[in-house]
């Protein structure tokens, strides 16, 4: 399937859902791409996983802003790669550097940087340690063992839905019950 068909089918998808992320945030090796930066030079020409460039557009056709969150030791040549891939310009932030935190601190990065809740953002990686790390941050995490594709993007979709529906129903459960206690202690406060 070409980057114009994915893109297609992506659009479709997105559309298919009412609740969207305001962020989606990519780790980007065996994620975005099938092998280590730290392994390659920046000489080289890299690819990516075929769905990623239709995935990529179609995102940001929809107006929903994108990042990076890398743990790569190695960001001069993660950056010279998207820059040969013609899409470092797509991302609103990029958090490449090596670290021992489970991307905890590439998330407070990009939230600092972009004022995006937590909760309304959408991550992809292929690691399930940074996968349960930034899920406990209030992050939809999506686990992606072969690279980001359609597939993913509708499991991620999907789940980021059911996670904002939740929270939307904890939110009228919380209100209503304290909307009840707050007038059965002003009823006491009348007496």
């Amino acid at each position: 399937m070409g980057d114009e068909k994915v893109k297609e089918e992506a659009m479709r998808m997105i559309g298919m859902f009412q609740v969207l992320p305001r962020l989606v945030v990519f780790d980007l090796d065996y994620t975005l791409w099938p092998f280590y930066c730290e392994c390659r030079s920046k000489r080289e020409m890299p690819s990516m996983y075929p769905h990623v460039k239709g995935i990529i557009a179609a995102l940001k056709d929809k107006g929903i802003d994108l990042a990076i969150a890398s743990r790569s030791p190695t960001a001069d040549i993660a950056n010279a790669f998207l820059d040969k891939l013609n899409i470092k310009s797509v991302f609103v932030a990029k958090e490449i550097f090596s670290s021992w935190t489970h991307k905890t601190d590439h998330f407070q990065r990009i939230h600092s940087r972009t004022g995006i809740p937590f909760n309304s953002m959408l991550f992809f990686d292929d690691e399930d340690r940074n996968i349960q790390a930034v899920s406990k941050m209030g992050v939809t995490s999506i686990y992606v063992g072969d690279g980001v594709n359609l597939g993913a993007l509708r499991q991620g979709l999907t789940e980021f839905t059911e996670n904002q529906n939740a929270s939307e129903k904890n939110k009228q459960r919380w209100l209503k019950k304290y909307s009840q206690n707050s007038s059965s202690s002003e009823k006491k406060d009348l007496k």
